[in-house]
């Protein structure tokens, strides 16, 4: 029944391996990416728990009691502590003072803190707790950006092991865009909004390849058919060919981006998260969902990187010689449209070094995700210069696809491996 089975079977095993398109696309560009995102992983958790440490906590004592220094005294003994008398949380955000120690995070000592501690280790009502009031800055990056706020109940858990069980206990609240919101914690907002920093990398992803399989292969199937030289032939001016094979896809990318932006809004608008001390998390409420001029921007900056990537794709696809070779060849370009959204999603750009931070804003395909996170703190000078930027590579892009349009190396130009280039020259 399976007669010849294996001789086929071998057959088409020799035609994939000596193909170095194939090959480099499944195995050699696997082997790349996966270690660069181990090694993205292991730096983000590194590098969140390592600017915990070295962050300046500023430490509000508005008690001046005995039981406040020593709560101070305890937590120097592990963070870098300053300490600020006499002030009140709405004088550290209006004056600006987090920014003056470099912090993202402080702590209050209420008055009387003292009194409830010495009450309570006196053998008083066992009911009276003392509270300390931990405020964070909501910084809207990656997931592991917010670990700093959490990481305190670490030490004030440790403190009440030192004194006696549930004496101290933490109360949250978050900053958002210079507001106090009370009863919030940074943590649990981060991962209210995880979804964000999820779906819109991994759909852009989607859109991406799927977009830039479909422009390649309109070219290459010309090729393979032999109707694009007979197209070449008509009367009808080379530029406005391609630009007619890039207009059916542009359409396609216009309505997807405009998709993306209903179906981002819905998402947004719908994430609450109930919590038992206080309440749902409203991101409406919160001004964490974009305005009308944050979703025009992060739709023209889908836009325009949807553009540059199909007019990329025509001009890799036009080194091909059949619809598989332009397939694999647009193969190569995934890495630079995977490793960006990867990254994002766990990174916040502005804690990366320069140079890391440099080559994630030249990749074009980095720039609709800053932009997701971005607009929602209502910074649009960020997105409006990456629009600039990416639109700037587009025009470049085709341009080089209108000229290799104008000659005839549309029909002749191939990408060869020196395995097949030196057989034929043999």
């Amino acid at each position: 029944m399976l007669r010849g089975f294996m001789t086929i079977l071998v057959k088409e095993l020799k035609e994939l391996v000596r193909d170095p398109k194939i090959l480099i696309g499944m195995i050699v560009l696997p082997l790349v990416i996966l270690p660069v995102m181990g090694l993205v992983l292991g730096y983000a958790a590194e590098t969140a728990q390592e600017e915990a440490q070295k962050a300046t906590l500023l430490v509000l004592n508005n008690d001046g009691g005995n039981w406040s220094e020593t709560f101070i005294s305890y937590i120097s003994a592990s963070l870098n502590v300053a300490v600020l008398n006499d002030i009140t949380p709405q004088e550290v955000v209006s004056q600006d003072v987090l920014t003056k120690y470099n912090s993202t995070q402080f702590v209050e000592i209420p008055s009387g803190f003292s009194q409830n501690m010495s009450q309570h280790v006196d053998g008083g009502e066992f009911a009276i707790t003392a509270t300390i009031k931990v405020y964070g800055v909501f910084q809207g990056g990656g997931i592991f950006s917010n670990i700093g706020s959490s990481s305190f109940n670490i030490f004030v858990n440790g403190f009440n092991r030192a004194i006696a069980p549930d004496v101290v206990y933490t109360s949250q609240s978050t900053i958002i865009k210079g507001e106090i919101q009370e009863g919030i914690d940074p943590a649990t907002l981060s991962g209210l909004l995880l979804s964000q920093s999820i779906a819109l990398p991994i759909t852009l992803m989607i859109m991406l390849t799927y977009s830039m399989q479909i422009a390649a292969t309109s070219v290459a199937m010309e090729k393979e058919e032999k109707t694009l030289e007979t197209l070449l032939t008509v009367p009808v001016d080379r530029f406005s060919i391609l630009m007619g094979k890039l207009s059916s896809t542009i359409i396609v990318a216009g309505v997807a981006a405009v998709t993306v932006m209903v179906g981002y809004n819905y998402m947004l608008g719908s994430i609450t998260l109930g919590l038992e001390t206080a309440g749902p998390i409203d991101l409406v409420e919160l001004g964490l969902v974009p305005s009308p001029i944050g979703y025009a921007l992060l739709g023209i900056s889908l836009f325009v990187t949807l553009l540059s990537a199909l007019a990329l794709a025509v001009i890799i696809s036009a080194f091909s010689e059949d619809v598989r070779g332009a397939q694999a060849l647009v193969g190569y370009l995934y890495p630079i449209v995977f490793i960006p959204a990867l990254v994002l999603i766990y990174l916040d750009v502005n804690t990366l070094p320069q140079a890391v931070k440099a080559i994630l804003y030249a990749i074009p395909y980095s720039h609709p995700i800053i932009a997701s996170k971005v607009i929602v703190l209502g910074e649009y000078t960020t997105v409006i210069l990456g629009i600039i930027y990416v639109t700037i590579f587009t025009i470049v892009i085709m341009y080089i696809a209108s000229r290799l349009f104008a000659t005839e190396k549309i029909l002749t130009a191939k990408l060869k491996f020196g395995r097949r280039s030196k057989k034929k020259a043999e």
